[in-house]
C-alpha cells in the first residue's frame, strides 16, 4: 500500500492565489455594465437635446434649450457627469426657409468609476453621443424664440 499525499492546504493556497484575480474580474464586469448604462443615458441626452434645439426659432435659443435638455435628461437618468459638454451645430438656422436644414448636437460626459476602487479599473471615461434633428422646412428661423 502506498502512502497518500496530504492535500490539506492546497485549496487554501489556490483560493489565496485566485481570489484577487476573481475580484478584479468582478470589478471590471461592474464597470462595463455601468458604462453601458451611462452610454445609453448619454445617447438619450443627445437625442433630447437635438430635438429641443430643432423646435427653437433661433440659434441662440436652440443652444440654450439643447444644453438644458441634455442636463435634464442626464439628471432623470441619475447620471452625474464630472464634466458635461454640449456642442450644438446651429448652421441650419442660416438656411433659408423652404429648404431642408437640421441642427446637430454632440454631448460629452465624463463619468467616474472611483467608487469601484480596484487595480486595473479605469478611474473615469468620457462618453460621447451625437444626434441630428431636422428643422421644420416652413417654420421661421429668426427672431426671438
Amino acid at each position: 500500500m502506498t502512502p497518500r499525499r496530504r492535500d490539506d492546504g492546497s485549496v487554501s493556497v489556490e483560493l489565496a492565489i485566485l481570489m484577487p484575480a476573481f475580484l478584479v474580474l468582478i470589478a471590471l464586469a461592474v464597470v462595463v455594465g455601468r458604462q453601458a448604462v451611462a452610454q445609453s443615458a448619454v445617447d438619450l441626452a443627445a437625442h433630447d437635446a437635438a430635438r429641443a434645439a430643432s423646435l427653437s426659432r433661433s440659434a441662440a435659443v436652440a443652444e440654450d434649450r439643447a444644453t438644458d435638455a441634455a442636463r435634464q435628461t442626464l439628471a432623470r437618468q441619475n447620471l452625474g457627469c464630472v464634466e458635461l459638454t454640449v456642442t450644438v451645430d446651429v448652421d441650419g438656422f442660416a438656411v433659408p426657409v423652404g429648404q431642408p436644414a437640421s441642427v446637430g448636437v454632440r454631448v460629452a460626459c465624463e463619468v467616474t468609476f472611483e467608487d469601484v476602487a480596484m487595480p486595473g479599473v479605469p478611474g473615469s471615461r468620457v462618453l460621447t453621443a451625437s444626434f441630428e434633428s431636422p428643422l421644420d422646412r416652413y417654420r421661421g428661423r429668426g427672431g426671438g424664440g
